[in-house]
C-alpha cells in the first residue's frame, strides 16, 4: 500500500511534468484542464475528476461557460473551485471584448465568435444582448437586454431604439442564445429581427446582424438570409 507521503510525491512529480509540458507547448486540451484544476484543488489527485468533467462538457470552453450551479453539481467541485473556473472564464471574455473595443468588430470575425461563445455558450437560460456600434463599427456598449427562461427571452424593440439614439449608435448587432444545442432561429426570432430592422432604418440606424449562439456554434441571420 502506498503511503501518504509517497502518494503526495507521485502527485507532485506528475504535476511538475504537466507544467513542463505546458511550457513546452505539448499539452492536450484535456491535460490543460487537468493542469488548471491542480491550482484550484492543490491537495488532491484531479486526474479522474478532469476526465469526468471533460467527458461531460465536451471541451474546456463549454466547461468554463457552464453556470456555477452546473459546475457545483459535479462531485469534487465545491464553491471555491467553481468560482476559480468562472474567474478564468471571465478573464477570457474580457480579453475578447478588449479586441472588440479597439477595432471594428468584424475585422476579426473569429474573435467576435469567440466573444459570443464565451458570453453565452453553456448557459441554461436565454439571454438577449445588444451590441451598439459607432460609425467605424467599434463597440460602444454591450448591453444585457434581458434574461429569460430555458426557451424564451423578452425583446423590447422600442427600448433598443431608444438606447441606440442615446448612444448615437450608427449600427446595432443583436446576440442571443438557445440553450438547446442545434436549435436555430425560430419564426419569432425572424419576426423580431425584421421588425427592429425597419424601426432602426427609419432613423438611419442599421441592424447589421443578429447572431445566435447554440451549442458551440454561432449563426448569423445576415449570412442565412433572415436579415435582408
Amino acid at each position: 500500500m502506498i503511503k501518504t507521503d509517497e502518494l503526495q510525491s507521485l502527485q507532485q512529480g506528475h504535476r511538475t511534468r504537466l507544467r513542463k509540458k505546458f511550457v513546452d507547448g505539448h499539452l492536450t486540451e484535456y491535460e490543460i484542464l487537468e493542469l488548471l484544476l491542480t491550482y484550484a484543488i492543490p491537495r488532491c489527485d484531479v486526474r479522474v475528476l478532469s476526465r469526468q468533467l471533460y467527458k461531460k462538457y465536451g471541451n474546456i470552453s463549454q466547461l468554463l461557460s457552464a453556470s456555477m450551479e452546473s459546475l457545483m453539481g459535479n462531485k469534487g467541485i465545491k464553491e471555491n473551485t467553481a468560482i476559480f473556473l468562472k474567474v478564468i472564464h471571465k478573464i477570457s471574455e474580457m480579453n475578447y471584448k478588449c479586441h472588440l473595443d479597439n477595432a471594428p468588430i468584424f475585422y476579426d470575425v473569429d474573435k467576435l465568435v469567440r466573444y459570443c461563445l464565451s458570453m453565452l455558450g453553456g448557459k441554461n437560460i436565454e439571454e438577449f444582448h445588444v451590441l451598439y456600434l459607432n460609425s467605424e463599427f467599434k463597440l460602444i456598449e454591450d448591453e444585457l437586454h434581458s434574461s429569460g427562461t430555458n426557451d424564451w427571452a423578452a425583446v423590447y424593440n422600442r427600448e433598443i431604439v431608444k438606447k441606440a439614439l442615446i448612444l448615437n449608435a450608427h449600427s446595432v448587432v443583436l446576440v442571443h442564445n438557445h440553450p438547446t444545442p442545434g436549435k436555430l432561429f425560430s419564426s419569432q426570432d425572424s419576426e423580431v429581427t425584421d421588425e427592429l430592422a425597419k424601426m432602426l432604418q427609419s432613423l438611419s440606424i442599421t441592424l447589421y446582424d443578429h447572431l445566435l449562439v447554440t451549442g458551440d456554434k454561432v449563426f448569423s441571420a445576415r449570412n442565412l438570409g433572415i436579415l435582408r
